[in-house]
């Protein structure tokens, strides 16, 4: 498995919090298996990431996916990142690095997919109460009472729910064997209204494929049922796993938004910038970077922004590190992205 090191940022609001850059030698010198970050999040501030599953472990297999093709794509939990693997580096993290904003459950694939999730929840909690935990999900094992029971302790769900009908669920996200978009619907109802802390619905929008007026009245009324504190619109702002996917305008995210009626409608807003003090050395953030990318394609611009880097400084190391086989660029209509190689 892929190793990886966390490096420490701070965001507009973190002022002078404690666990600088400066003083986390100890964290940016340790290899994580299991966590990442922080990182500035677009949703949730500083992010410190919690990767439960391998690469790429998921009941979905999302023709949008950042993450590339699932290569395990199953219903099945399993502990595939042990509880007291995943206890030892966050207790490394909780003694070197400063506290995020956010511990944020997502990564490689479907973190409730790991029965051990509720025992790593429960375990933040105890140890850093006043941080915020958060689980990136796509909904698919909402209804198991186990999973219900594991996320208690989360402040926020965001579950994902890009169809309510079964051939554009079938189209959009290529599930395993079995998974029926009504029983997910159902799973997600009773949730809703059994978890005590926020969610945030996301609907992942791509054009000619479920935007239509049929199946946005159909989701509208879904919505109103669950009652998320927000409902988030997202499109395409990296290559998906297929190639010929095309992001929604602007002017198409607020026709959906429209049409679903609903109170608290947003699209996705791009991270917040970083403050540019207490930036690492382009040659020590070289570990972080090839991680980013391992875990999503970026641009110049867009690691730049995330890491608090030095965008020209930037562009010399990806070169260096497409020069050494390490990663590769591909050139999407949005710009030059890079990304594992293949």
């Amino acid at each position: 498995m892929q190793e990886y090191y966390a490096c420490s940022l701070k965001s507009e609001e973190s002022g002078d919090r404690k666990g600088s850059l400066n003083t986390l030698q100890n964290v940016n010198t340790m290899k994580y298996k299991h966590i990442f970050g922080p990182v500035p999040s677009r949703r949730l501030g500083l992010s410190l990431g919690v990767d439960l599953v391998y690469h790429k472990v998921c009941s979905l297999d999302c023709i949008y996916c950042e993450c590339g093709k699932t290569t395990d794509l199953r219903v099945e939990q399993k502990e595939f990142a042990g509880f007291e693997e995943v206890e030892k580096e966050l207790d490394h993290y909780f003694a070197n690095g400063e506290d995020p904003d956010y511990i944020t459950f997502s990564g490689s694939g479907e973190p409730t997919l790991n029965m051990a999730i509720g025992r790593v929840i429960a375990y933040i909690k105890e140890r850093r109460p006043n941080v915020k935990v958060a689980v990136l999900t796509n909904s698919t094992l909402l209804g198991s009472e186990d999973i219900q029971q594991g996320l208690a302790r989360a402040d926020l769900v965001m579950p994902s729910l890009d169809a309510v009908f079964q051939k554009t669920f079938l189209q959009i996200n290529r599930p395993c064997k079995g998974l029926f978009i009504d029983e997910i619907v159902d799973g997600l109802k009773a949730f809703a209204r059994r978890f005590t802390g926020e969610i945030w619905l996301e609907v992942f929008i791509l054009p000619g494929v479920n935007d239509s007026v049929e199946e946005l009245v159909a989701l509208k009324d879904v919505i109103h049922d669950i009652r998320p504190a927000r409902v988030q619109l997202n499109t395409l702002d990296r290559p998906g796993a297929l190639e010929s996917l095309t992001p929604a305008s602007m002017e198409e995210l607020e026709r959906v938004a429209k049409i679903l009626e609903y109170e608290c409608v947003e699209v996705i807003a791009t991270v917040k910038s970083l403050q540019k003090g207490n930036r690492k050395s382009i040659e020590e953030m070289e570990p972080v970077v090839v991680e980013t990318i391992h875990r999503r394609p970026c641009t110049v611009e867009d690691l730049a922004q995330a890491l608090n880097l030095d965008e020209a400084e930037l562009a010399i190391l990806l070169k260096k590190l497409v020069i050494d086989e390490k990663i590769e660029a591909k050139l999407q209509k949005r710009g030059l992205f890079y990304q594992t190689r293949k």
